[in-house]
């Protein structure tokens, strides 16, 4: 009969600390609980889809379409159940190799679609394209034929023949109407009939992937907007938006520019109606 320790007293030790340490995705969760918060209420409160908030507590980040996307949404959903996040993004950069070099933001416009479309012309947006031209020919043709018939003057300008008279001097050419902007797409806001809604989404210094429904919610557009491109929608009553960059939008509405300062990398979705735009 030997002395000494049993084969028990010899296993190794494990360090229960890592082990009694919840995940990520389970602290999220408690929180939310005990702020007396519903899964819709913390999208709600963060714009995070109802769907990547359930897979995030369940520690699955594929939905959130990379590391970097994934980081920030953590941060945001941290902040609305009232946590430090700076722990909880460490603890996630220790379970997947360390913080991540930034991705490209395609992933972002992927993992923001709301159903995949397809693909094929689109007669919508082309109509409404050529509707607005046209109106904003029309408006520019009556404002010119009504700048010629107030003045003999600017006939002379045009090339008609001069009369005797002192009325036939050329130099009244500053009667003549001024010359429409080159920006197409400009004009045709400016003419845009009052009893509709008319949404110009141009991206001046960047790209961003964008969704447009109107009232119905039929799709007028789903694709990426590459830099310098720009898309006009109208409808009568309601224009429903999804940008998946809204830092390197600009918008107008309705004639006018909407100044709200949008983060880049910010998903938002915004509603617009007649008369002075309001973000829905």
């Amino acid at each position: 009969m030997s002395i000494g320790n049993s084969p028990e007293d010899e296993r190794p030790l494990h360090d229960v600390s890592e082990e009694a340490r919840p995940s990520v995705g389970r602290t999220l969760q408690q929180a939310r609980i005990a702020a007396g918060l519903t899964v819709d209420d913390v999208s709600s409160a963060t714009r995070v889809r109802i769907a990547i908030v359930h897979a995030i507590e369940a520690d699955d980040f594929d939905p959130c379409g990379g590391d970097v996307y994934a980081r920030g949404h953590l941060r945001t959903l941290a902040k609305a159940v009232h946590l430090d996040p700076e722990p909880l993004l460490a603890q996630f950069d220790d379970d997947h190799g360390g913080r991540p070099a930034p991705t490209p933001a395609a992933p972002l416009f992927e993992a923001e679609r709301i159903r995949p479309e397809r693909r094929g012309p689109n007669w919508t947006a082309a109509m409404v394209a050529a509707i607005v031209a046209v109106i904003g020919f029309v408006g520019f043709t009556a404002v010119k034929g009504a700048g010629s018939g107030n003045d003999d003057k600017s006939q002379v300008a045009e090339g008609a023949t001069p009369t005797a008279s002192k009325s036939a001097s050329p130099a009244p050419q500053k009667d003549k109407p001024a010359t429409p902007k080159s920006d197409p797409s400009d004009s045709a806001i400016a003419a845009a009939p009052q009893d509709k809604v008319t949404v110009q989404v141009s991206a001046p210094d960047g790209r961003s992937w964008i969704s447009a429904k109107d009232h119905n919610g039929r799709m007028l557009f789903d694709g990426l907007l590459k830099k310098g491109e720009s898309k006009t929608f109208q409808d009568s009553s309601k224009i429903n938006l999804i940008l998946g960059d809204a830092g390197a939008i600009q918008l107008y509405v309705n004639g006018k520019k909407i100044e709200d300062d949008f983060r880049p990398g910010a998903v938002e979705r915004l509603t617009y109606t007649k008369g002075d735009p309001e973000v829905g």
